[in-house]
């Protein structure tokens, strides 16, 4: 349980909150968080538009405490606020997704998305610049050809290290709704977007063109009966994918069998416990998040009160349940009028598939250890998470005499929620977005 308790935290906030720790506005909300192939970038995406890149602090033998943290490469403006005029709508620039490309050179590629466009963008380091031109003057302007009597050669003089991100291309007009994920294939010359009725893929050199490989919008939409909620591509097999549903169901679709996937090679359902049915079993069986496993041999699945986890080959029910918050089960009629029932929890895994983490309220986000089924329930908090301190195993009374280490049921504070996380893609540094704080933890250093 070593990895549970023993991480350093220290904290980020978006650019123009860190002169203010108190207050902050709806455009600071982080809403996505994702590592790289490498684990040595972090890509954080907020509700305004921003995608902010931390990079991995080197190691150091004069100080060996910084092993592992993160600091600010580049911050740039990915999506802008647009206006459909045809439907009167307008398109928030909120990031949905940030998803790495492999690092082929020494530039980076990130795919960004909004509710309607996924943009490639390359983030480039420069620490020369050419010098000499012969049709400008050293301060950028257009020389008068009598005064140029020799040739120059141009040189490369050094400059401060300058980060640059550029946007390569623009994957639009393809979805009439909403883009809830996007995922890279693992032949990297194609991804898929996801919105809540069709999946497109894309090939990444070409942005007029994309294929439907899922369409479930009925004829008439007074029939519609689910909605497409997240999707992800298998880590090794190309022709493999799957969606989940808003009615609790994961379909795991090859597009060998066909052009368009609409009939699925599997299909993952738990039966429905009937002495548990209410008016919210259809709400809070919705799938918010999918995620393969590392190895390829596992599903896993968030909905609102657990986690479950899925072996490809065993359709009938999930291999693992785990429960993220049962206590609010006596409070969904509450959960439902305050619209906390929709919030949408995504789920990581760790770099062995040992360990999946995934977010709850209070700024608690809960761990579950596959191997040893122990699981511990851990907070984000500036109070809570002074630098290099050790995070304590928080716990929430359901009943009866309430501990003093404990909080009540009715304590919790549901507008602080922890719905994005992310875990190292080899090491147990996790990335927690709580509102507008980015939580960075590691292993204790000794």
């Amino acid at each position: 349980m070593k990895c549970f308790s023993r991480y350093l935290p220290y904290i980020f906030r978006p650019p123009s909150t860190l002169l203010s720790s108190s207050c902050h506005t709806e455009a600071d909300i982080i809403s996505t968080v994702e590592f790289n192939s490498t684990g040595e970038l972090l890509a954080t995406g907020d509700k305004g538009g921003r995608v902010v890149v931390f990079q991995r602090e080197q190691e150091s033998k004069n100080q060996p405490h910084r092993r592992g943290e993160y600091n600010v490469y580049s911050t740039f403006q990915s999506h802008e606020p647009e206006f459909d005029y045809l439907k009167s709508l307008e398109i928030e620039e909120k990031i949905n997704k940030i998803r790495w490309l492999p690092q082929q050179n020494a530039a980076y590629f990130l795919l960004s998305t909004n509710d309607k466009t996924v943009k490639l963008w390359k983030i480039s380091e420069r620490d020369k610049r050419p010098e000499g031109y012969n049709l400008k003057d050293e301060d950028g302007r257009i020389r008068d050809p009598s005064t140029i009597t020799s040739l120059r050669v141009p040189v490369l003089q050094p400059m401060d290290l300058m980060v640059e991100a550029m946007p390569r291309r623009v994957f639009s007009n393809a979805h009439t709704y909403h883009i809830n994920s996007i995922s890279v294939n693992s032949d990297y010359e194609t991804f898929m977007s996801t919105d809540d009725l069709r999946i497109n893929l894309w090939n990444l050199e070409i942005t007029n063109r994309s294929f439907n490989i899922v369409d479930i919008k009925p004829a008439n939409m007074e029939e519609l009966t689910e909605v497409i909620t997240a999707a992800e591509f298998h880590p090794h097999q190309c022709n493999t994918f799957v969606y989940s549903s808003s009615k609790g169901s994961i379909r795991l679709c090859d597009m060998r069998a066909a052009a368009l996937c609409d009939n699925h090679s599997k299909f993952f359902e738990e039966p429905e416990d009937p002495s548990n049915r209410s008016f919210f079993s259809e709400i809070i069986s919705s799938i918010s998040d999918v995620k393969f496993s590392h190895s390829g041999r596992y599903l896993m699945t968030r909905d609102y009160l657990t986690v479950k986890v899925w072996d490809l080959n065993m359709e009938s029910k999930p291999l693992e349940t785990y429960q993220v918050h049962d206590y609010l089960r006596s409070k969904l009629c509450s959960l439902y009028e305050n619209d906390c029932i929709f919030d949408k929890f995504e789920c990581v895994w760790n770099g062995s598939d040992s360990v999946i983490m995934t977010g709850s309220y209070n700024n608690f986000f809960r761990m579950f250890d596959r191997n040893t089924k122990r699981d511990v329930t851990l907070e984000a908090s500036r109070e809570n998470s002074k630098p290099r301190a050790i995070l304590k195993p928080r716990k929430v009374c359901v009943g009866g005499k309430r501990r003093k280490d404990e909080i009540s049921v009715d304590s919790l504070d549901f507008s602080k929620k922890i719905l994005h996380t992310a875990w190292h893609p080899y090491e147990n540094i996790i990335a927690v977005a709580a509102t507008n704080n980015l939580y960075i933890f590691q292993d204790k250093v000794n």
